[in-house]
């Protein structure tokens, strides 16, 4: 086919077209900002949270008509001259670029993952028409209509505009989902100005299974959005920071999830949210093509799996891969009868694709034969999902996905690290879980969602069953506990004595010593003991005494009072495992004062606004919150002193690592309990694995082969990812890796897709 003059002009309105149609959804997205931040000022109980959003609404309402102007006219120079990419950069800029380039690409990258993932087949659909038009192999680098291009656009203008990096984030979780529903309408609008134009009304499955010809511009087209090639990515291949490491993996699983989505999509499998059984997370799944449901629905077909997985068990390793061959052969048997049984082009898509995936999963050499078996019989409850809802191709966070990786993530460290005790209980709720999963084949997403949560049920109580690594845990939690209350405490009583005439030493010593003291004891005894009751009075005494005492009766009050007052503050810095020295230095420094406001004639505390400070005293934890303390200051001595435990066999991960930034605290967040790692402390390389996390997730306890265990606060954990001295033993989920293996098989051989 000839492109002539008038195709490409067709292609290059189009691209105007669509960045005037962004244009006309931007003052809609400020305006969804605007609103969402007004209803968190009036939501929020939180302070910090409220200030937070007044700081963003009035930066946002600042700069926001600016921004809006530079979006349209970058959009429209890129329009009209796509190779160009974006305006110069002056040298300072290029600067700012390299400090923040990594975090960039992610804040970027999420966005753009957010509209590729609303937009799905809308997206795909203008690719191919405007390839079609232009008679290119693929669309320019930075041509205007790709995601990625549009969110670098967006949020290089919020920057360049005076916006900052902090309000972009903090308004992400709003804008990303309003700004990807807008976007598909606005690629659904630049797709029919194209049909309207007389271009490729129909897509259909060909395009993407005919083998390509140098002549056929439209097929090659169909072939590289599929089939563009992507190198597997291991935990420490391709060298780098972690950041980096990270930023790579997410996109080329982004690319791997669009490639799958568009190959269906093309052979006529309906995008996610347009099922015949209506959205995704209905009560029933769509029915297949009645053929083909019965012999889903056929038990006598799969009971040849069963046996196979009741065999394995107490075979040698060379009976046991004899087994899995002759499983691998049963399956694939059965989905050529799976597809005889259907007309349908999109059926057989799907079939083919879930095939491939568990063929590469049944091929997974470093899980266990044991395993694998197990996993092979998950193909068809995960196919009937796949035919109902096709969004398991297109979403990370389908539950049938989610319970895949999951298991698979605690399977692939199965040889090298778990002792047999732990192996066969990991293998037993794997077991467990098909089975329920094959009991109930009609109840579709819903039994996948319930057995990945009783899964990580499972892991969090099975990760803690040793003993040891049980009684670390209950260490950390203390630890957490006692340094969260320490803060709590600190901030409330200077709220407290906000308004108090209380000399400093008195104040520094409330603040950074007797605090932590309560927390200690809260810890111990609880809040309400006698203990915590006594510590609560000392403080509210020490005020006192500490105060003007302008009569002689107070002055005979505080003599009297003073030994019992200082041996219960000695106490309590005891526990802190404060020696003699530093004891005898702190009560010296508040006998000083003391003694000062003995004589002082200077302004006293009111008895109301001191028994006011009395009464909150003793229900100080009425009023502590569940803000973010920042991170926790830890070492093996204090969590020895707090808990009275041994913390010998526990490491405690203080220093190492890089400054994180804020992508990877969220990374560090986002770990899954149960998954494996390199960790590499003090040149020290070994295998862990992540088997709690604290309630406030705050801190992270791994654990070794040996039972040797590595605490870290999240915010170190984050560290250690940046500077690639903590490495997924994956980089990539296990069903992720099974698409792409899936992709290799078609692209070899296309035509298996729908024959």
């Amino acid at each position: 086919m000839t492109h002539t003059a008038p195709q490409v002009a067709l292609a290059n309105v189009t691209r105007q077209r669509f960045c005037a149609q962004v244009g006309l959804v931007l003052p809609q997205l400020v305006q969804s900002l605007q609103d969402h931040l007004n209803q968190v000022l009036v939501q929020s109980r939180i302070l910090k949270d409220t200030q937070t959003a007044q700081d963003t609404q009035r930066e946002l309402t600042q700069h926001e008509q600016l921004w809006i102007e530079k979006v349209r006219a970058a959009l429209q120079r890129q329009a009209l001259h796509p190779a160009d990419g974006t305006a110069p950069k002056t040298t300072q800029h290029l600067e700012l670029l390299a400090t923040d380039a990594v975090e960039d690409q992610l804040l970027t990258g999420k966005l753009a993952t957010a509209i590729q993932d609303k937009a799905g087949q809308a997206w795909a659909d203008l690719k191919l028409r405007l390839l079609f038009v232009s008679g290119r192999v693929d669309l320019l680098p930075n041509d205007v209509v790709r995601p990625d291009i549009l969110a670098k656009t967006l949020f290089e203008e919020w920057v360049r505009t005076g916006l900052s990096r902090e309000s972009w984030r903090h308004l992400s979780a709003h804008l990303y989902p309003h700004l990807a529903d807008r976007m598909e309408g606005v690629y659904q609008e630049a797709n029919r100005f194209l049909v309207t134009n007389g271009v490729m009304p129909e897509i259909s499955p060909k395009h993407v299974v005919r083998k390509a010809s140098s002549s056929d511009p439209q097929t090659v087209a169909a072939r590289s959005t599929a089939f563009a090639p992507t190198a597997h990515l291991g935990a420490q291949q391709g060298g780098g920071s972690g950041a980096e490491w990270w930023t790579r993996t997410r996109q080329q699983t982004q690319e791997v999830m669009g490639k799958i989505r568009r190959l269906l999509g093309n052979a006529g499998v309906p995008e996610a949210g347009h099922t015949q059984g209506g959205a995704p997370g209905g009560n029933a799944p769509a029915a297949a093509s009645p053929r083909l449901q019965n012999l889903l629905q056929d038990g006598q077909q799969w009971q040849g799996f069963a046996q196979v997985a009741d065999a394995v068990d107490g075979m040698d390793a060379i009976g046991q891969a004899g087994l899995v061959a002759q499983m691998a052969q049963q399956l694939r048997q059965q989905t050529s009868s799976l597809k005889q049984a259907t007309e349908s082009a999109s059926e057989k898509a799907t079939i083919e694709v879930v095939a491939l995936m568990f063929q590469s999963i049944l091929s997974e050499d470093r899980i266990p034969p044991t395993l694998r078996v197990w996993f092979a019989r998950l193909q068809i409850p995960v196919l009937r999902v796949a035919l109902a809802e096709p969004d398991f191709f297109s979403s990370l966070q389908h539950p049938a996905r989610r319970l895949i990786d999951r298991m698979g993530s605690c399977a692939l460290g199965f040889d090298a690290a778990l002792s047999e005790v732990s192996a066969h209980a990991l293998e037993m709720e794997i077991r467990r879980i098909v089975q329920v999963i094959e009991q109930y084949p009609e109840t579709g997403r819903r039994v996948f969602q319930l057995s990945f949560d009783e899964f990580q049920t499972f892991l969090s109580k099975h990760l803690q069953s040793h003993a040891q690594t049980g009684r670390l845990v209950s260490v950390a939690q203390q630890v957490e506990q006692k340094e969260t209350l320490a803060v709590q405490y600190t901030i409330e009583l200077r709220k407290l004595l906000n308004n108090m005439p209380v000399r400093e030493g008195i104040r520094d010593f409330l603040f950074k010593i007797w605090a932590e003291v309560m927390a200690v004891a809260t810890v111990k005894h609880g809040a309400k003991h006698e203990e915590m009751l006594a510590h609560k009075q000392a403080a509210s005494d020490l005020l006192w005494a500490a105060s003007a005492k302008p009569s002689r009766a107070e002055r005979a009050q505080v003599i009297s009072q003073l030994p019992a007052l200082l041996a219960r503050l000695r106490k309590g810095m005891s526990t802190l495992g404060m020696d003699t020295t530093a004891q005898d230095a702190q009560l010296k420094a508040i006998s000083d004062i003391l003694t000062e406001a003995f004589m002082s004639r200077t302004e006293t505390i009111p008895a109301e606004q001191l028994a006011t400070v009395t009464r909150n005293l003793s229900s100080l934890e009425d009023y502590l919150t569940q803000e973010d303390m920042g991170d926790l200051e830890l070492d093996q001595e204090s969590i020895e002193m707090i808990t009275g435990a041994d913390a010998s066999l526990i490491e405690i991960i203080t220093q190492g690592g890089e400054p994180p930034q804020q992508a990877m605290r969220a990374w560090a967040m986002e770990l899954q309990l149960g998954s494996w790692f390199q960790l590499d402390h003090n040149n020290q390389p070994t295998q862990v694995q992540l088997a709690w996390r604290s309630d406030r997730g705050q801190l992270c306890l791994f654990t070794n082969a040996h039972q040797r265990c590595y605490l870290f606060q999240t915010a170190r954990v984050a560290s250690y990812l940046q500077a690639g001295l903590l490495a997924p033993v994956e980089g990539e989920s296990l069903t992720v890796r099974a698409t792409r293996s899936a992709l290799s098989k078609i692209e070899a051989n296309p035509e298996r897709l729908l024959s």
